[in-house]
Parts: C-alpha cells; sequence; structure tokens
C-alpha cells in the first residue's frame, strides 16, 4: 500500500472542545494530544501528576489537578474512559464520550493500523511507529507508553496512524483499522470476560467485523524474527515479527524496516533499565500477567546471563486478577532467585474479601519451598526488605501496572555507596 497523507484538521476533531477526565493516564493523554494537534480545544483533569502531564502541559494542554464538576468548562464535551467511576463529579449527569468512541473515530477517518492482543501491544505499535517515522512516513500515533526514541506517546503526523486497541472495555469492537494486530489471545480481564472463549470470541468478532479490505496479522502464525535486537527477549522477537508484517503491509520493505527494528531500544517500564547503583542493576517492568511477568524475567535472565541473582519486588495489579491468577502468578515468580510481594493496586477495583497479596505469598511459598520470599503490605517498606539479601552484580527489578515504581529511587538510595 502506498504511504497515505492525512489532513491535520479532522473533521471529527476541528472546532470541538473536548475535556478529558483522567487525562493523564497513557491513552488519555495521547489521545488528548493528537486532539489538540488536529484542532480541538483541548484541557482536562487528573487527580495525580505523571510524566505524560508533563508532555501535556509542555504542549500547552492545561490539566486541573482533582476532580470537581466546576471544572468542566461550559460548552466542553467530557471524554472519559471505562476506569472513571460514574459517581466522578466531572462525569455524573452529563453526557460522555467514552475514550473508545473518540479513538474509533479518528480510526475511522484515518488509515490506521491497530495493534491489538493481551500481551505486547504496546511494544509492537511502538515499534511500528518507530520505523515508520526512521523510514521517512511521518506516522500518528497514539501509544500506552512512554517511548523515548519518538519523544513520548503521541504525535500528529501526515501519514499512518498507529494505535492500540483495547480488549478490556471491549472498545477493540468500535475499530475499523487497515491493518490488524493481533499479537496474541489471553484472559487478562477477569473482570470483563468469564472464560479465555469469550476473548477468543470477542477477537473473532472483531476480525469478522473488519472490510474485506483490511489486512489482518496473527501473530500466533508467525516465527520470532531471527536477527538481533536492542530489546532482549522471546516475546520482543515475537513482538517485532508482528511488527514487521505490519509493516510489510503497509508496503515498507521488509531489508529496511528490520534494519530500523534492529535499532529500537523500547518503551518505558518495559525491562527499562535504571542503572547500577552500588553495582547492583537497577530495573523496572510493567509486567502484570503471569504470562509478562514470566517473559521479562526470561529476558533478565538473557541480558544479564553472567550477573548474580534475581530478586523481584512484585505489586500485584487489580484484585479481579490476583485472586484468579494468584497461583500462575506464583508459577511464573519462581523464575526469580527471591521475591517480595507487596499489596494490590486497585487501579479501577472495589476491594474483594479474603483477596490481598497474601494469596501470591502463600502460592509462591507452596510452590518453591526455601525460596526467600517477602511480604510487604506497604511499598514503602519493600526496598529495605529486598535491599538486605542483594550483593553487588546482583538484578533487582521492580514490577507491575501500578505505582510500584516509586521504589526505584528509594533502591537506588538505598544501593548508592
Amino acid at each position: 500500500m502506498p504511504s497515505p497523507r492525512s489532513s491535520y484538521a479532522l473533521g471529527t476533531l476541528a472546532d470541538r472542545s473536548l475535556w478529558f477526565v483522567g487525562i493523564g493516564g497513557a491513552g488519555m493523554s495521547a489521545l488528548a494530544a493528537v486532539a489538540q494537534a488536529h484542532g480541538a480545544r483541548v484541557g482536562g483533569s487528573d487527580h495525580a501528576r505523571s510524566d505524560y502531564v508533563e508532555l501535556l502541559e509542555q504542549r500547552g494542554i492545561a490539566v486541573t489537578p482533582g476532580h470537581d464538576a466546576a471544572n468542566v468548562p461550559p460548552g466542553f464535551e467530557v471524554v472519559a474512559s471505562t476506569a472513571i467511576p460514574p459517581d466522578n463529579p466531572e462525569v455524573a449527569g452529563r453526557p460522555t464520550i467514552s475514550r473508545g468512541a473518540l479513538l474509533a473515530d479518528l480510526v475511522h477517518e484515518l488509515p490506521a493500523i491497530v495493534v491489538a492482543g493481551a500481551h505486547g501491544k504496546t511494544t509492537t505499535a511502538a515499534m511500528i511507529a518507530f520505523c515508520l517515522e526512521r523510514l521517512g512516513h511521518d506516522p500518528t500515533f497514539l501509544i500506552g507508553g512512554m517511548v523515548p526514541q519518538l519523544g513520548g506517546n503521541a504525535r500528529a503526523g501526515t501519514s499512518w496512524l498507529v494505535t492500540e486497541g483495547d480488549e478490556s472495555d471491549r472498545s477493540l469492537e468500535l475499530l475499523s483499522p487497515t491493518v490488524a494486530v493481533i499479537t496474541n489471545v489471553d484472559l487478562d480481564h477477569h473482570a470483563t470476560f468469564a472464560s479465555r472463549a469469550e476473548v477468543e470470541g470477542l477477537f473473532e468478532a472483531w476480525v469478522a467485523s473488519l472490510p474485506a479490505s483490511a489486512t489482518v496479522v496473527h501473530g500466533s502464525l508467525l516465527a520470532p524474527v531471527q536477527f538481533e535486537l536492542a530489546t532482549p527477549g522471546e516475546h520482543n522477537r515475537h513482538n517485532a515479527a508482528c511488527a514487521l508484517a505490519a509493516l510489510e503491509a503497509v508496503g515498507v520493505n521488509a531489508g529496511k524496516a528490520a534494519e530500523e527494528l534492529a535499532a529500537f531500544r523500547g518503551v518505558a517500564r518495559r525491562v527499562e533499565f535504571h542503572g547500577r547503583p552500588g553495582g547492583v542493576h537497577l530495573y523496572d517492568d510493567y509486567g502484570h500477567h503471569p504470562v509478562e511477568v514470566a517473559a521479562a524475567l526470561a529476558a533478565l535472565r538473557e541480558t544479564a546471563s553472567d550477573r548474580g541473582r534475581l530478586h523481584v519486588l512484585f505489586q500485584p495489579h487489580l484484585f479481579s486478577r490476583t485472586l484468579h491468577l494468584h497461583a500462575e502468578f506464583a508459577e511464573a515468580l519462581a523464575a526469580a532467585d527471591a521475591v517480595c510481594v507487596t499489596e494490590i493496586y486497585p487501579a479501577r477495583e472495589q476491594p474483594l474479601a479474603g483477596v490481598t497479596a497474601k494469596l501470591i505469598v502463600d502460592s509462591l511459598c507452596r510452590y518453591r519451598p526455601g525460596m526467600p520470599v517477602m511480604y510487604a503490605p506497604e511499598l514503602e517498606d519493600a526496598p529495605a526488605m529486598v535491599a538486605a539479601g542483594a550483593v553487588p552484580g546482583d538484578i533487582v527489578v521492580t514490577m507491575g501496572a501500578g505505582d510500584v515504581a516509586r521504589a526505584i529511587p528509594l533502591f537506588a538510595e538505598r544501593f548508592r555507596p
């Protein structure tokens, strides 16, 4: 396919006024940035500061701290994701646009590559956008994480739109791209799906709904790439295979794409290196599903095969996921040499009776008797517990989709001579 050209003023966004509730998240901030670039007046609110908020402010988008009904300017349409509770004062009693619906407007108007799947979609989408950028195609992209080599998580370009499709709230069904990529299928969102078969049904229905002209890339049918990447791990070699297939589908030369992919250094919080304070190799990772935990630990073993012991500080994400997968988490974490588990990051969920991080701790003790396993209900207490067993040459990784990365500076301070 030839590289398409798109107008900077999309009909669905130009001259609109949009207020994003929870604008500081990866997905919402990306959508807000692209909406502004396409002519919309944009503002929003969030309860916390983040790197995404800083990027928005650099673009001239005002972010109001906290949530209050009075925050919403007159005449602004309210955009909210499914992570925002219906009783949020900026949402309650107002007509709202879902994040997924607004993204669907973009995908409808631009030639789009949508990457979906339980695992790897952020890295795969980032790989695609990176290659298109390096090869002169000036993509629009909305990525679910910071991509240092692209200067952030979003930008409006003049060519292909590269974004992710979310199965967690079924908003994937709203998207009708030119190229659809399914990295893999797994049961990750137990509050939405009752079984893996139900997840498979969603993806099958999505593919069936696409126009006959669409190209579908099935990651399950692809072999991992065989050339060397800057990002370690078999899972990244598989992500690269998906990215290459998508790039070929839009007319990019496979050889040139492979050369660029080899230079891709990854997405923030994906086996991200944070230095060697005191000789200890410090990493951070977003893994929050057993498959992702196992892949990240294998990648760390691969990239640091000559180093010492591997210590993990793991923060479970969501009560429902912990309830259903605590045994699988234990099996994945058993690949480390020592593990500390801190309490569950609730995100959008309310507590479930009897569900705490202790489920994983107890399962891990049963799965691997004698392994050093610690439980730190308060995240701030965990670095001291982990550091007590770490020596120069060892690897320490913080892992989870919540705020576990807050422990990185605490580790750095503790290990620094």
